[in-house]
């Protein structure tokens, strides 16, 4: 398999999750492309990959934050780490298909904390 089945690119995550229900996306702290819903961020990443290097941050299952964080090119994100949030540096050591999915469950999470009348109205999940 070729490079094509690695990592992820802005552009891939965008149109991964830009359709979801309730999705947003801005600019905050001058270069990070911050993806919420809700108004609650589920999804972090670089504008500039080339200046900084590509990282993607994203909220994981509490249960499975040690287990990630001990894989290499996983670290803990840092200022979000206590609220189980993990940094992807190294992306392209991960299949694409595996950080789609470890980008739906941080959505998923991050939308089962949201009110049940906002999850209501945002309607079904996005299919896997």
């Amino acid at each position: 398999m070729g490079k094509a089945g690695k990592g992820m690119t802005v552009v891939q995550l965008q149109a991964l999750c830009g359709a979801w229900p309730g999705v947003t996306h801005d600019i905050k702290w001058g270069e990070d492309l911050v993806f919420s819903v809700g108004g609650k961020m589920f999804a972090i990443t670089r504008t500039a990959e080339a200046v900084h290097g590509h990282r993607l941050a994203l909220k994981v299952a509490d249960e499975r934050f040690l287990e990630l964080t001990d894989q290499p090119g996983i670290i803990p994100s840092p200022y979000l780490a206590r609220a189980h949030w993990v940094s992807v540096v190294e992306p392209q050591r991960f299949a694409t298909r595996e950080l789609e999915a470890m980008v739906r469950d941080s959505y998923t999470l991050v939308r089962a904390k949201l009110t049940k009348k906002l999850q209501k109205e945002l309607g079904p999940l996005p299919p896997a």
